[in-house]
């Protein structure tokens, strides 16, 4: 059995992978930049590290996780963020030996760079909203005043790097040209590097997630998210699994096949009131609700683990649809953000309170708090009362 360094272990992502390969008898270490972690706190974990930040100090991170790599005889390395795994790629000669599953990093910026994706799209006849590409402020080449409005800015990639460091972006929403103006001329993601504004798009978060073998599709799935936090639009906290839309799918297929992708992508999709599916983006890793996945019958890490050691992994074709999973502390923050909303009605926080109170029990499970690992929901429900704490006496 191979030994696997999973890193970013606050990420919820990271929970269900070293859940899912400890309980394959997989021998997991975990690691993050935080003194301790979600997933360091797993059952399943069986050592876990502290290294420095990726993002304020890139080199001391991979000296560290290179030692921890050679410490523990680590054979594969799995990062849960685009920011571990682009390091991880840029210094790959630190890890020789080692399996970081995934493509190169130019095969990763055809997707997960949003302009270059959008691009793509186009040559591939796949629908998305509306774009404007933008090179830097400079050279916006069209007037803000004549948009339409409400609109969505997009910094091209989720990190950059600005004066040694790696700045994480944001998407950024504007309801008029003044709102547009002030984003771009104060939000350092849009200052030298290149952005799209986009018309925003009404409707439902879908999306498809899939592994590849080298250019070959080994599995598909499918959730529909039912909550999300903000409720406008974000982080899924209540999600079901659904049949995968064969639209979305054909769509996913033509993106993957044309990069010869090889390991996890998430390819998502804004599906409009009138059905139409509108790419949003491609993210070149696990996923929050990995767990839904696992618990279908879709079990994303120990294939990729499979597939990665040289074993034959069969095509997934079924999985049980109608199981939900929640995140029962995000779900609590999606509430209160709906019933702090001035432009609410009173009918609509009520409705929001009811459905928090009825999420179907009997097929929910909890993405956290498992029976025979509550370890992680008893770290992360200390966190969230002291930064609860902290943000009131702020």
């Amino acid at each position: 059995m191979k030994r696997v360094l999973v890193l970013d272990a606050n990420q919820r992502s990271a929970l269900a992978t070293t859940r899912s390969l400890g309980k394959h008898n997989i021998t997991v270490i975990t690691a993050d930049e935080s003194i301790t972690a979600l997933s360091g706190n797993s059952r399943f974990s069986s050592h876990y590290y502290q290294y420095p930040s990726p993002s304020n100090t890139p080199e001391q991170f991979i000296t560290t996780i290179s030692r921890i790599a050679k410490t523990h005889n680590i054979s594969i390395i799995l990062p849960m963020t685009e920011l571990t795994t682009t390091l991880l790629l840029q210094y790959q000669q630190s890890f020789s030996g080692i399996i970081i599953p995934c493509p190169s990093q130019k095969i990763i910026n055809k997707l997960s760079d949003k302009s270059t994706l959008m691009q793509l799209a186009k040559q591939l006849s796949i629908p998305f909203p509306k774009t404007w590409f933008i090179d830097t402020p400079d050279n916006l080449n069209l007037s803000l005043s004549d948009l339409p409005y409400p609109l969505v800015l997009k910094p091209s990639k989720s990190w950059i790097k600005q004066d040694g460091k790696w700045l994480h972006t944001t998407v950024r929403f504007a309801d008029n040209p003044e709102q547009a103006q002030t984003i771009i001329k104060s939000d350092p993601a849009f200052q030298s590097h290149t952005f799209m504004i986009q018309e925003r798009v009404e409707g439902t978060g879908q999306g498809v997630f899939a592994l590849y073998d080298r250019g070959k599709p080994i599995a598909f799935f499918s959730h529909k998210r039912l909550r999300e936090k903000p409720p406008w639009g974000g982080v899924s906290v209540l999600s079901e699994s659904v049949e995968v839309n064969p639209i979305l799918l054909a769509h996913a297929k033509t993106l993957l096949d044309s990069t010869k992708w090889h390991g996890i992508a998430m390819v998502e999709f804004k599906v409009a009131d009138d059905g139409t599916p509108y790419l949003m983006e491609v993210n070149t890793r696990f996923w929050g609700s990995l767990q839904l996945s696992i618990d279908s019958g879709v079990d994303f890490p120990w294939l990729l683990y499979k597939m990665v050691q040289g074993e034959s992994v069969e095509s997934i074709q079924n999985y049980t649809k109608g199981n939900r999973l929640r995140w029962i502390l995000g779900d609590i923050d999606s509430l209160y953000i709906s019933l702090r909303q001035k432009d609410n009605t009173i009918k609509q926080k009520l409705t929001a309170i009811l459905d928090f109170l009825t999420s179907s029990p009997f097929r929910t499970k909890h993405e956290v708090n498992r029976w025979g690992d509550l370890k992680p929901f008893y770290w992360e429900l200390k966190k969230y009362i002291r930064d609860l704490l902290h943000n009131s006496r702020s």
